[in-house]
This record gives structure tokens, C-alpha cells and sequence, in this order.
């Protein structure tokens, strides 16, 4: 299964960019492609959301790789979504970001 996420900002014509960028760089990392895809932004309440699909390949790459090493969690679920979201931050973004369950 496909980890998806949610992520939601104020400011989505600044943060888009660089969370494509920075998810063109895990790839890069991680040497795969076409390893993500991010749907189209829906607006609510003064926020823009947009969710992100990572590939089962590049979510295993990066459990076995140790990059997770060191993110909060009990669960692989909990450890990937902070270790995107931490990741994302070091990057530039500040966007918030959560993982959402079929």
C-alpha cells in the first residue's frame, strides 16, 4: 500500500515548489523515480491542502536505507510521516502534514 499524506499551509503558492523539490530530492537520495505523486489543492477554511502519495518502493527504500533512524513513533506509519515532515522542514517548508488511513 501506498503511505498518503496530507499536508495543509497558508501559503501553498510559496510552499508548493519547495515541497516538489524537496521530494525530488529524497528520490535522488533514495535513486528511484517517479517515487511520489501530489494531487490537486482544495481550500477550506483559509487553508490549502494537498496530498502526497509516496511509493510503496521509496517508503521501503527508506525504512531499510536508516534514514527513519531517530524518528518519534511506535508505529512504521508514525515513524514515516515524521520523518517527511522533518524532512520537508529542513528543506524550507513549513507545512503541516499528517497521514491519512484508508
Amino acid at each position: 500500500m501506498n503511505p498518503l499524506f496530507q499536508l495543509s499551509t497558508r501559503s501553498y503558492e510559496k510552499e508548493y515548489p519547495i515541497v516538489v523539490n524537496a521530494l525530488k530530492e529524497l528520490e535522488a537520495e533514495c535513486k528511484i523515480q517517479n517515487g511520489y505523486t501530489v494531487d490537486k489543492p482544495f481550500k477550506k477554511f483559509g487553508w490549502t491542502f494537498f496530498n502526497i502519495q509516496i511509493t510503496e518502493e521509496l517508503a521501503d527504500i527508506i525504512e531499510k536505507s536508516g534514514m527513519m533512524e531517530g524518528a518519534l513513533g511506535y508505529k512504521i506509519g508514525e515513524q514515516l510521516t515524521n520523518f517527511i515532515g522533518h524532512y520537508l522542514e529542513i528543506k524550507g517548508s513549513n507545512v503541516r502534514i499528517k497521514k491519512i488511513d484508508y
